[in-house]
């Protein structure tokens, strides 16, 4: 892993973790505790309405944390009910907290590569719909990052479970003088949530 992306995540304080966010927590922490007891493949899609903030920076940590914390047999995926494109600030965020970034097209919806060490593959981040092909279509959890997409989709095609965890938007600080803050808030909070959340895995 990269460095100083390992210095990020050693960093990360999962003492400040509310009761209340540990118990929004537990679900996803009882599914990996499932799927790993029963040696079956982890399939996690991160599902906001725009898939272009809160989804794909929860998608990218569970994939570096899962290997930060050697748990194998997980692919991370994300979607919206809607097509956008990522954020230009989710990646910078990302960047800055350590991954190694690649912009691979300039088209309206971009491509990105991000990794997180040398060794593993890339995670291709851009927007998409939960209907692309590019997602699993079966055996998956599906995790509503968002309050809309979580009202808006109570049945997921394909989901054998389906998870609240929902975050504040960063959009609300673009274009001001807050906005390199407050995604680099929101990018620790979840990459400190997930943390969490392996770290129980490992305490079984």
């Amino acid at each position: 892993m990269y460095s100083n992306l390992k210095e990020t995540i050693d960093s990360l304080d999962v003492s400040t973790l509310s009761s209340d966010r540990k118990e929004v927590l537990q679900p996803l922490i009882s599914y990996l505790s499932t799927q790993i007891d029963e040696k079956q493949a982890i399939r996690i899609v991160f599902i906001c309405t725009h898939n272009s903030r809160r989804s794909h920076l929860a998608q990218i940590w569970m994939q570096a944390l899962a290997h930060y914390h050697g748990i194998d047999r997980l692919n991370s995926y994300s979607a919206g009910t809607q097509q956008t494109a990522v954020y230009a600030s989710v990646i910078e965020t990302l960047k800055d907290a350590g991954f190694a970034t690649e912009k691979l097209s300039e088209e309206a919806n971009p491509i990105y590569a991000v990794k997180y060490t040398d060794n593993e593959p890339a995670v291709i981040a851009f927007s998409k719909e939960l209907a692309s092909t590019f997602n699993p279509a079966s055996k998956f959890a599906a995790i509503m990052t968002c309050s809309q997409a979580d009202e808006g989709c109570p049945f997921v095609p394909g989901a054998e479970k389906r998870i609240p965890i929902t975050y504040e938007d960063p959009k609300v600080f673009d274009a001001t003088e807050q906005e390199e803050e407050k995604y680099k808030e929101r990018s620790l909070q979840i990459a400190t949530e997930l943390h969490y959340v392996f770290q129980q895995l490992s305490n079984k």
